[in-house]
């Protein structure tokens, strides 16, 4: 959003705090950036508040800001079906438009008797973008990587989560010297954090702001949950999903979240495409096992993208999801008769 010249005044790294463990840790820090958002607000007095995702913050800011008389837009749902279905209450009385880019958001939504437009997802758009602009990997070796043989690791963006999966990686990584391992490094945390975990590993080497050039360039990858799962399917990239999280909030989140997948890919296709391993089976040895077969599985490889294509279809039915949203906000903005001069010139 930066680089589209919006004025930041508040990152969302500081904002972004994962399981039940951490938030409580954090809840001053939490209050206080939800007391700071609703003053400047307030102090900018826009004619509607688009929230984007991060549902923990925004539900909030958008209950406040509908008492305030602000109209509320939302794009990228809260993802209430994996929990708190109850929540669709407050978004009912609380979002005056939803948009939603999974497709099965929709008929979700539909049970509810709240209408919400499904947009498609943006990550589609994307990674066609990147496909054909990708230069190659900019790692500097003494010769050239070998296509075929890498293999990327994408830990995940926040300390914690990459304290508890990076290293059952990189010692997974032993056991298959023939393979060239790439670290895609979050370009929030400073080389001197990743230091500590590749240090022991002088065969594996790192990028950072490059991940789509890494992904197109490699054979496998193991993934850490999230958006990234989804990212590596639409690439065709066979991958491991990894999860570890805190032993507690992991507890507390599995009593209350009814989902049957943690990974986008498998929650979407509503079926087990790419193999995840979660919490206690997240060992350096299921990671090996799983990983040996993306690298020499044919079948196992051939199914997968079969999946992958059926995936980026059902993905691709909104068209362009951000021009999409942008034009349909457009659209509701000048019903709602906001000023003389229309939000589409802006658009």
């Amino acid at each position: 959003m930066k680089e589209q010249g919006v004025d930041i005044v508040k990152h969302y790294r500081d904002l972004a705090f994962m399981g039940f463990t951490e938030v409580i840790a954090n809840l001053g820090t939490i209050m206080s950036n939800i007391r700071f958002c609703k003053k400047d607000i307030k102090s900018y007095n826009p004619d509607a508040l688009i929230l984007v995702d991060y549902p923990g913050f925004n539900l909030r800011i958008a209950k406040w800001a509908k008492k305030q008389g602000f109209k509320t837009i939302y794009y990228i749902s809260p993802q209430v079906w994996a929990w708190k279905e109850n929540r669709v209450h407050g978004i009912k009385k609380y979002v005056d438009k939803m948009y939603v880019i999974l497709p099965f958001e929709k008929q979700f939504f539909q049970k509810w008797k709240y209408d919400v437009e499904y947009v498609g997802h943006p990550l589609a758009e994307v990674i066609d973008t990147a496909r054909n602009e990708v230069n190659q990997l900019p790692l500097a070796v003494d010769s050239p990587l070998n296509q075929k043989n890498i293999i990327a690791l994408l830990p995940g963006s926040r300390k914690q989560e990459i304290e508890k999966k990076l290293p059952l990686m990189l010692e997974a990584s032993l056991s298959f010297p023939d393979y060239n391992f790439v670290v895609a490094k979050a370009s929030s945390l400073d080389d001197e954090f990743y230091g500590r975990f590749l240090d022991g590993f002088p065969k594996v080497r790192s990028i950072r702001n490059k991940t789509y050039a890494l992904l197109f360039q490699s054979k496998a990858a193991l993934v850490t949950s999230g958006t990234a799962t989804l990212e590596t399917a639409l690439v065709g990239v066979p991958q491991v999903v990894c999860y570890k999280g805190n032993p507690v909030s992991y507890a507390i989140a599995k009593r209350l979240i009814k989902i049957k997948y943690i990974s986008l890919v498998n929650l979407i296709m509503d079926k087990p495409v790419v193999k995840e391993l979660i919490q206690d089976e997240l060992t350096v040895s299921n990671i090996v096992a799983e990983l040996k077969k993306l690298t020499t599985d044919n079948k196992v490889l051939s199914q997968m993208n079969e999946d992958y294509d059926q995936l980026r279809k059902l993905l691709a039915e909104g068209g362009n999801a951000s021009q999409k949203a942008a034009r349909s906000i457009s659209n509701f903005l000048r019903t709602m008769n906001f000023g003389k001069q229309t939000t589409s010139e802006a658009v």
